[in-house]
């Protein structure tokens, strides 16, 4: 279960990369309920090890591409997010001093705090994350930058929780006569 949960997350957070176009230093989101993948509610059936499965598969997607990951705690943190302290600094983030658990900031923003260099934490993102995955209904939406755009993703599930993608754009501004640029749609 463990490698089909990580090559799952793999799988979504790689075709989200591309379909979102995300480029080096881009800023991921990523909202996982373990208890969701293992098939109980959210927030009832917390799994470290399911939560440690997909993680690795993220960050095989991502590290390769320089992609930022931002792992968002449970709603006992009040959806703070766990980043490593370069990426707050490049984003201009403020630390908060929290340190997830499995019960008080969910399994998986744990085992991103365990797995990163140098963790911290942040209250919020200030909506700056270019693209977002949502395993097992987190709600990350108010971490994305302000045009977000669904994106059906061919792995819809990891374990037994739905996946949500999005990717943002830039706002379209002007009137009838503006003219758009194609490869920012």
């Amino acid at each position: 279960m463990l490698d089909a949960w990580k090559e799952q997350a793999r799988a979504a957070a790689e075709e989200l990369c591309r379909v979102a176009k995300l480029r080096p230093g881009d800023l991921l989101v990523v909202g996982c309920s373990s208890s969701e993948i293992v098939g109980e509610r959210i927030g009832k059936g917390s799994s470290e090890e399911a939560a440690r499965a997909v993680l690795e598969g993220i960050r095989e997607a991502l590290l390769p591409k320089q992609i930022q990951l931002a792992a968002q705690c449970c709603e006992h943190l009040n959806r703070a997010l766990i980043v490593e302290r370069e990426t707050a600094r490049q984003y201009g983030l403020a630390p908060v001093n929290v340190v997830p658990r499995p019960k008080a900031g969910g399994s998986f923003a744990t085992a991103a705090y365990r797995a990163f260099t140098a963790p911290v934490a942040v209250e919020s993102l200030c909506a700056q994350a270019a693209a977002g995955l949502d395993i097992g209904a987190t709600l990350i939406g108010m971490h994305l930058r302000p045009v977000a755009v669904p994106v059906r993703l061919e792995m819809g599930r990891v374990g037994q929780a739905i996946v949500i993608a999005a990717r943002t754009r830039p706002k379209f501004v002007g009137g009838s006569r503006a003219v758009y640029d194609e490869n920012l749609l």
